[in-house]
């Protein structure tokens, strides 16, 4: 599976990055997970946890918390975000401080909130490391292990285990199933889910992000036999498209099918 994986990204045009791991056999691969990438929308999923961990209660669908983190997971919606760290700390830097420092509580040291959004209209045994890191200015960053770890941590959380439990204790079972439900419901072109969404019996939760040369995918695959955490990263300077969300579904499909057999 990790040559079949590795083979697929490194023949992406452009700088590109994963992790895969099997949550019920502990069995993955990786490559250049650990190498930084603009987060674009990733980090909205640490946004997310943040506010829960801190809220009481899961936030009422019609209230101003459960009507913004709805706009923020689903439909990815930036002024969404802003507001949310602005209700965690008074300002969409200190906002940011807060998430920083629940992914620093995780051990997750390779991402970084970076004050707010810009509104526009419109580890295991699996070897991590950088094989070839994109060069970009200074934001928001973060890697595919990174990300990784955070799916892993709130799918652990809604059983009451793992160790954002044990960092967050204001993140109840409830709260992360609910932030599970709502990566459920995102509204996005296809990546992860491109070609095994359509496979019965399997389903996927994610949370994509993308700038003009920055384009990712993260989540969880269910299937009946168990779950699997994926993170694709992809950079391009001169520019990014449709190659990227291909290049997420056939690590997701490749995955599957190995964790399958």
């Amino acid at each position: 599976m990790a040559r079949r994986l590795r083979a697929s990204v490194r023949q992406y045009d452009g700088t590109a990055g994963f992790y895969v791991q099997s949550l019920t056999s502990g069995a993955g691969a990786a490559w250049n997970a650990k190498a930084h990438f603009p987060a674009a929308s990733t980090l909205k999923l640490a946004i997310a946890t943040a506010v829960l961990a801190r809220h009481s209660g899961i936030p009422p669908p019609r209230s101003h918390v459960g009507g913004l983190l709805r706009q923020m997971i689903t439909v990815s919606d930036d002024a969404a975000a802003n507001a949310l760290e602005v209700w965690l700390a008074g300002s969409t830097y200190a906002g940011s401080r807060q998430v920083n420092a629940l992914m620093r509580s995780l051990g997750l040291v390779d991402s970084m909130m970076y004050g707010g959004y810009e509104v526009r209209s419109l580890s295991g045994p699996i070897p991590v490391g950088v094989d070839e890191p994109p060069a970009f200015g200074v934001g928001k960053y973060t890697t595919a292990w990174d990300m990784a770890s955070l799916w892993r941590a709130l799918w652990l959380a809604s059983g009451g285990r793992g160790p954002l439990r044990q960092a967050q204790p204001g993140l109840s079972p409830a709260e992360a199933r609910h932030l599970l439900w709502l990566t459920a419901h995102v509204s996005d072109t296809p990546k992860l889910d491109r070609a095994v969404a359509t496979r019965r019996g399997v389903d996927v939760l994610h949370k994509a992000g993308w700038i003009s040369h920055a384009r990712h995918d993260t989540g969880l695959v269910f299937w009946r036999g168990g779950v699997f955490v994926a993170g694709v990263m992809t950079y391009r300077s001169w520019g990014i498209g449709l190659s990227s969300d291909v290049l997420a579904g056939r690590v997701a499909a490749l995955s599957l099918g190995h964790f399958r057999r």
